[in-house]
């Protein structure tokens, strides 16, 4: 059995009345890169804060590493690295000395950690410059750096790519699969930009409106979104047997009497309309669906675009 690294149990969340988190139950399994999704004001930051010790739940609990009780929780969250909304930065001290004093915090005792994290981020050639003439895009990859100080187990990214631009958004997405690969870090990553988490996460978790909706693998969502060749025909028999013979297809699936859903040829869907043809098949459609994403989001959520 997979080891888990964080796991709630109910946690809700009230203001006033109003549940910002309704009865939020998840496991993060170690090892795994968890997509966070959620239009702004699902409730993404308020887990986040909630699990990074920044806010208290209203009712239910959490474990991390193990840990149940609140003391025994405080004692390992030097193993949580975490940016939640802005990085918290000395404007007025040097990208290296927020490390610095970020790793005295932390107790870790390697003081080569701060030029090794410089380097990574791409922020060594800035290291002396004050942090408060930092860009957006450089304040964000120093508060990632910040996160990674003491070589955490779980890493909490709230919006890390705020800011960057798609050269950097990149970088930080290759960087952040390395680490996962190489140092084994678990992370829980929120993103606007829905296209990247889909390259980089290995389980979807989409919250909407205080709840969580679905819990998902990058393999379900794949056969969630998977793409498809649509044929709509009168004559349906005849088009199977093209498609078989002719074409060699064994992955389709019969939806009606008229309509045919073929898992092959989706980049060439010429191919198929040229075979049809050949054989007098008359289609009254083929088109190639399928969804991204963003597209999934919006269809599970009833449709909103703010995300």
């Amino acid at each position: 059995m997979e080891n888990v690294i964080l796991q709630t149990n109910n946690i809700t969340k009230s203001y006033h009345g109003f549940k910002a988190l309704d009865n939020i139950s998840i496991t993060l399994k170690a090892g795994h890169i968890y997509g966070f999704i959620g239009e702004n004001g699902a409730g993404k930051t308020t887990l986040m804060r909630i699990l990074t010790g920044l806010s208290l739940p209203t009712d239910g609990n959490y474990s991390v590493l193990g840990k149940e009780e609140h003391k025994e929780i405080q004692a390992v969250r030097r193993q949580i690295g975490s940016t939640i909304e802005e990085p918290t930065l000395y404007p007025e001290f040097s990208a290296y000395r927020n490390l610095e004093i970020q790793r005295v915090l932390l107790g870790n005792p390697d003081r080569s950690v701060c030029d090794e994290l410089l380097k990574l981020l791409d922020l060594y050639d800035v290291r002396n410059k004050k942090v408060k003439k930092f860009s957006t895009g450089m304040k964000q990859r120093l508060g990632v750096a910040l996160a990674l100080v003491g070589k955490p187990e779980l890493l909490i990214l709230d919006e890390p790519v705020n800011g960057l631009d798609p050269k950097n958004i990149s970088a930080l997405r290759v960087l952040l699969k390395k680490l996962n690969e190489e140092r084994g870090i678990t992370m829980l990553i929120s993103s606007h930009i829905l296209s990247e988490l889909y390259l980089l996460a290995t389980d979807f978790i989409i919250i909407h409106e205080g709840k969580i909706i679905e819990i998902l693998s990058h393999e379900q969502l794949e056969a969630k979104c998977e793409r498809y060749v649509r044929i709509y025909t009168d004559d349906l028999p005849k088009c199977i047997t093209v498609i078989e013979k002719d074409l060699e297809i064994s992955e389709y699936k019969v939806i009606d009497d008229h309509t045919l859903h073929i898992y092959a040829f989706t980049e060439e869907p010429q191919s198929i309309s040229r075979s049809l043809t050949q054989n007098n098949i008359v289609v009254g459609e083929l088109s190639v669906c399928g969804q991204s994403l963003e597209e999934y989001f919006l269809s599970v959520t009833g449709g909103g675009r703010d995300v």
